[in-house]
C-alpha cells in the first residue's frame, strides 16, 4: 500500500549543517519518486553534539544516532538519514528499526588540509613535532605508523567550525599546522578546494561504512519503507554488508581503532580489507581476502573478522584504556 503523497514525511536527522545538507540531498531523490511529497525536516542537537569532550567518555559516537532511533521508534519521525559510520557495529539494530536503503557511496578518502594560505601540500611537508587535528582514534593511529613524531591532536565539531579552527578564524587552544578530513564531508559542504593530499585506501585505510549514508525507518511502516527502498543501491548494501558483518564480529564501536572497506572488483568478485590499531598505532594487523565462489558478505566479512582475531586483534582493542 502507498500512502504517499497524502500522508507527510517526517524526518529527524542531526542540526548540523552536514547533517542537513545530507537530508536536502535526500529530500530531493525523494521528491523525484513522489513530486508531491510533503516533507517536514526535525533538526535534533542530539547529547553528542552538545559535548565537546572525549566521546568514548560519554558512550561514543553511538549518541549522534540514539536519540533519533528513540524518536522513530516512538513515532515521532518516519524515517532518519544516518552516517553509517557513526552506528554502532557491537550493538544489535534498535528494536522494530530497520535500514530501508543505503545512497551510493560517496568518495570514502581522507584528505589533509592546511591552514589558508600554507603553501604545503603533504605529509612530508610538515616539519617533526608539527601538530595534525583528526577527531578519528583510527587517522591518529595511521598517522603514529608513519610519522611517529607528529603531534595528534583530537579536534571536534561540526566540519565547517574545525576548518575555521585550522585557519585560526576561531580560537582554539593549540594552533595547528594541519588537519585530517573526510572527502565526502567537505564536498558536501561546498569545501572541496581546501583538500590538497588525498590519501589513498593503502596509505590510510576508511572507517567502517564511511562515505555512505542509511535510510532508516520502522519495520512495520510499509509505506515509508517501501519509498524508501526505491532509493537503495544494491551494490554499496553489500559492501556496506560485509563491513558491518566483520565489524560486528570484532565487537567494535565508532571509537575502536577499526579499518574496513569492502569493494566489487570489475568481474563482480567482493574485496575486503580490514585493520586494527592500537590507540598510538605502534600495533596494527590487516586483513584482505576477496568473496570467492560464493560471494557472500556477510561470509567475506566473518571470515576477515576471523582473520583479524586469529592476528590478535582483540588483544589490541581491549589494549585501549576506557
Amino acid at each position: 500500500m502507498n500512502d504517499f503523497p497524502a500522508r507527510k514525511l517526517r524526518i529527524g536527522t542531526r542540526s548540523s549543517p552536514m547533517a542537513l545538507a545530507q537530508v536536502d540531498h535526500v529530500s530531493a531523490l525523494l521528491r523525484k519518486i513522489e513530486p508531491d511529497l510533503d516533507i517536514e525536516v526535525m533538526p535534533v542537537t542530539t547529547e553528542a553534539d552538545k559535548w565537546q569532550g572525549d566521546l568514548a567518555q560519554l558512550g561514543g559516537k553511538g549518541l549522534f544516532v540514539k536519540e533519533i532511533d528513540t524518536m522513530l521508534q516512538r513515532g515521532q519521525v518516519d524515517m532518519a538519514v544516518h552516517c553509517i559510520k557513526d552506528v554502532p557495529g557491537d550493538v544489535p539494530m534498535p528494536r522494530g528499526l530497520v535500514f530501508a536503503a543505503y545512497l551510493e557511496r560517496d568518495d570514502v578518502r581522507d584528505v589533509l588540509l592546511f591552514p589558508e594560505g600554507s603553501d604545503r601540500q603533504t605529509l612530508d611537508d610538515l616539519p617533526s613535532g608539527a601538530t595534525v587535528a583528526t577527531s578519528a582514534v583510527r587517522r591518529k593511529a595511521q598517522i603514529n605508523k608513519v610519522r611517529p613524531d607528529l603531534n595528534v591532536v583530537r579536534v571536534r565539531g561540526a566540519v565547517g567550525s574545525r576548518v575555521e579552527k585550522l585557519d585560526g578564524t576561531r580560537k582554539i587552544e593549540t594552533k595547528l599546522d594541519a588537519m585530517i578530513l573526510a572527502t565526502s564531508g567537505l564536498e558536501r559542504l561546498g569545501l572541496s578546494h581546501r583538500a590538497r593530499q588525498v590519501f589513498t585506501l593503502d596509505e590510510m585505510l576508511t572507517a567502517v561504512g564511511a562515505g555512505a549514508l542509511g535510510l532508516e525507518c520502522r519495520k512495520d511502516d510499509e509505506s515509508v519503507a517501501g519509498l524508501l527502498q526505491q532509493l537503495n543501491h544494491e551494490r554499496t548494501m553489500t559492501e556496506i554488508t560485509a563491513e558491518r558483518v566483520m565489524l560486528h564480529g570484532l565487537r567494535g564501536h565508532c571509537n575502536s581503532p577499526i579499518a574496513g572497506h569492502c569493494i566489487t572488483e570489475p568481474d563482480g568478485q567482493l574485496s575486503l580489507r580490514g585493520m586494527v590499531f592500537s590507540r598510538d598505532g605502534s600495533k596494527f594487523v590487516h586483513a584482505h581476502f576477496w568473496g570467492e565462489s560464493l560471494n557472500d558478505p556477510a561470509v567475506l566479512g566473518s571470515r576477515v573478522c576471523a582473520e583479524l582475531l586469529r592476528q590478535g586483534g582483540r588483544d589490541i582493542i581491549e589494549g585501549i584504556p576506557h
